[in-house]
């Protein structure tokens, strides 16, 4: 993260029929707008702009609470606040290694470990990984970071008998996916996307407010009719984006009366199949900062 510059900011002044916040509001806005804090830049912290203009805390706070709900600013708890980048898109369709997404941008990643054994599946979990209740399983939670911000909660299950030798991975240096991705070739995917609130553990892990949208990816991966994970990923909203593209192609075909779709796998439209596999058209990757 590139660290705030310390240029002096105009004090607030008593005496401007604009409210004291609304001109620490001005400020900032100005600041972003010549350039002194680029896009992803980390602005002055709370104590900083208080000392700097003159105001209370209480001001300050405010400022920045609203910048950060209009869309200028955002805030990750701990770390301060940033000038909000456009954010960029991951792909819901491809299976893809969270480290080579940020090193695609420039930024360095890293993982940090959070769980890591072996673990008996309850009934939900035994459903998700087709097995009977009871069977254990392979249990990772990791947290990944671009330049030490946050970006995904990764909480995944692994049927070991698919995946020798996981014991021995270490999941900090090697991720989940990459080991994967050499270890088999996945031949299904399911997707299903939820917007969802952050529990406290999550808020914790990623640095966000309780208040902080995320969206939350459930992905199975088959291998020879076998489902081989199960992970449930994690977003800050304001960091990420997932979204995909692609063509039917000529070769789609009506769906039958008698064929309906699964519940749980996304609709396509109307009446059309999609093709197999997909072909996709453009792909990016997550947000991050600088």
């Amino acid at each position: 993260m590139t660290a705030a510059r310390a240029d002096a900011l105009v004090p607030a002044c008593s005496d401007s029929p604009h409210p004291l916040y609304q001109q620490v509001k001005d400020r900032i806005l100005e600041g972003i707008a010549d350039g002194r804090w680029p896009s992803g830049n980390k602005i002055p912290s709370e104590n900083q702009l208080v000392k700097e203009l003159g105001v209370s805390r209480m001001t300050v706070h405010r400022a920045l609470r609203e910048l950060s709900q209009e869309g200028h600013l955002q805030r990750v708890a701990g770390v301060g606040s940033f000038v909000s980048e456009p954010p960029r898109q991951a792909s819901l369709i491809e299976l893809r290694n969270i480290a080579d997404e940020v090193r695609a941008q420039g930024s360095v990643h890293r993982a940090r470990l959070i769980l890591q054994r072996r673990q008996a599946l309850d009934g939900r979990l035994a459903e998700r990984l087709e097995q009977p209740v009871g069977t254990s399983a392979f249990h990772v939670v990791l947290v990944h970071y671009s330049d030490e911000l946050p970006i995904q909660l990764e909480d995944r299950w692994i049927d070991p008998r698919q995946a020798p030798g996981l014991t021995q991975i270490d999941f900090q240096e090697v991720t989940p996916s990459e080991y994967l991705l050499r270890s088999i070739r996945p031949q299904e995917m399911e997707h299903v996307v939820r917007a969802v609130l952050p529990d406290a553990s999550t808020c914790e892990h990623l640095a966000i407010e309780a208040n902080e949208p995320c969206l939350r990816l459930e992905r199975r991966t088959w291998n020879q009719s076998q489902v081989v994970t199960y992970a449930v990923l994690t977003y800050p909203s304001s960091r990420y984006d997932l979204g995909a593209r692609y063509t039917l192609g000529p070769n789609a075909q009506p769906l039958r009366q008698d064929q309906p779709q699964r519940q749980d796998q996304p609709q396509h439209s109307e009446g059309l199949q999609q093709p197999d596999p997909p072909h996709i058209l453009a792909t990016s990757t997550s947000r991050t900062y600088p």
